[in-house]
Order: C-alpha cells, then structure tokens, then sequence
C-alpha cells in the first residue's frame, strides 16, 4: 500500500470517528442526557470513545460549527445555552424559514413524494410506539428534511436544517416527554393531510404551532431554575 493509499485512507477512518462520535454527543445534546452550560471536558471525552486529542477537538469544533457547543476562556467547551432573547429569535427566524417552506410547495405534491413522507412517518410512529428516543429523533429528523424538500428549495431546506440543530439543547426540554412527542407524531399526520388537500395555509399554521411547544418550555424550566439565562422573558 502506499503512503498516499494509507493517508486517505486515515483520514477517511478519522473523518468516520468524528462523524460517529457528533451524531453521539447530538443526539445525547437534543434528549437531555447532556444539559445546557454542562461542560465537554477533553481527557473525559479521551477515555469514554478511545479517541486521541486530535480527534477530540476536531469533535469539539464540529459541535460548535453545529451550534451545539460553545467555547469560553478558561472555562472550554460547554453545552450551547441560551438566554430567552436569543430563543426568541432563534425561533423567529425558524418560523419565518419554516412557513416560507411551507407556502413553496407546489400543489398536487406527487404520490410518490407523498408516499416516501408517510413512509418515514410511519417508522417515526413505530419508534414513538417503542419508546426509543434516539430513533424518534432520528427519523423526526427526517421526516421534516422530506417534508421541506417538497419546496424544491435546496438552499431553504439547508437553512431550516441549520437553525433547528441549533435549537437541539433548547428542544431538549420536550424531546423526553411522552406527551409531547405524541403531540408531535400527531402533527407530522395534520401535515401529511393538509399536503393531500392541497391546503397551504393549514400547512404554514401547522408548522408554526409546531415550533412553540420546545420554545416555550424552554424559557419556562430555565424561569424554574433562577437561570440568568431566563432574565429575558418571552412576550
């Protein structure tokens, strides 16, 4: 083999790691194993996946590209927290990407196109009847990546993509309840038949009822806690 072959092919197995390692730390990120303002200490994340420190700080750094991570002098990195004016306006902007999405779906959507949505649905139904988390986030994940390409908008459904990995830490406060994912399994069906009716502006409300539950509870456990990144109160 030579010493071009064996340098790809490193870097193709570190570029794996890392890629494993983020989809772990993201999804322990979106279902509140890991909290916000809880620190990514490096010779823990060393020791718990194996890794050499190379490895962990390209780890570190794509979590923060992600906007799951932020780093502070002296302190490190620490899972993204958020002030209730920065939830605020994250999530306007998730709402104005979100039922933009929604009003450019072109109407009738193809019965293949519809199909392929129900499909990951009904295996988003079948994760929320198990109980697995990890996968229910999985596939709600792809569910509304489906959903939004019915826009044929790649650079719209990149930016909505962006802004609700974003919010990951902040949707941790309902990702874990039973009732709110129900709530949200439900939602994803009031889609799929207002997208066979032909219905835009149920579509564009749907979409934003769906954004204000994570917000909203969010802001509230942070109010619970005395947090300072509660000082700012949503209106």
């Amino acid at each position: 083999m030579s010493l071009d072959v064996a340098n790809i092919e490193r870097a193709r197995d570190t570029e794996l790691t890392v890629s494993r390692v983020v989809e772990t730390l993201e999804e322990e990120i979106v279902l509140g194993v890991l909290y916000p303002r809880e620190r990514l200490v490096e010779d823990e994340l060393l020791s718990r996946f194996q890794l050499k420190r190379h490895v962990v700080r390209q780890v570190l750094a794509d979590l923060e590209r992600m906007g799951l991570v932020e780093r502070k002098r002296n302190i490190g990195a620490l899972v993204k927290a958020y002030s209730a004016e920065e939830v605020k306006n994250l999530y306007a902007v998730r709402e104005l990407l979100e039922t933009q999405g929604a009003r450019m779906i072109r109407f009738p959507v193809s019965l293949a196109r519809l199909n392929a949505l129900t499909a990951v649905q009904e295996q988003h139904d079948a994760a929320v009847a198990a109980g697995d988390l990890r996968r229910i986030f999985r596939l709600n994940v792809a569910f509304h990546r489906q959903f939004f390409s019915l826009s044929d908008n790649p650079v719209l459904v990149a930016a909505i993509q962006d802004h609700a990995q974003r919010a990951h830490s902040i949707r941790a406060s309902t990702m874990i309840l039973p009732e709110r994912v129900e709530q949200a399994r439900k939602e994803h069906w009031l889609l799929i038949d207002a997208l066979r009716a032909g219905d835009t502006q149920r579509l564009v409300d749907i979409c934003s009822m769906h954004l204000s539950p994570s917000r909203d509870a969010y802001i509230a456990v942070q109010k619970r806690r005395g947090s300072p990144e509660a000082d700012s109160i949503l209106v």
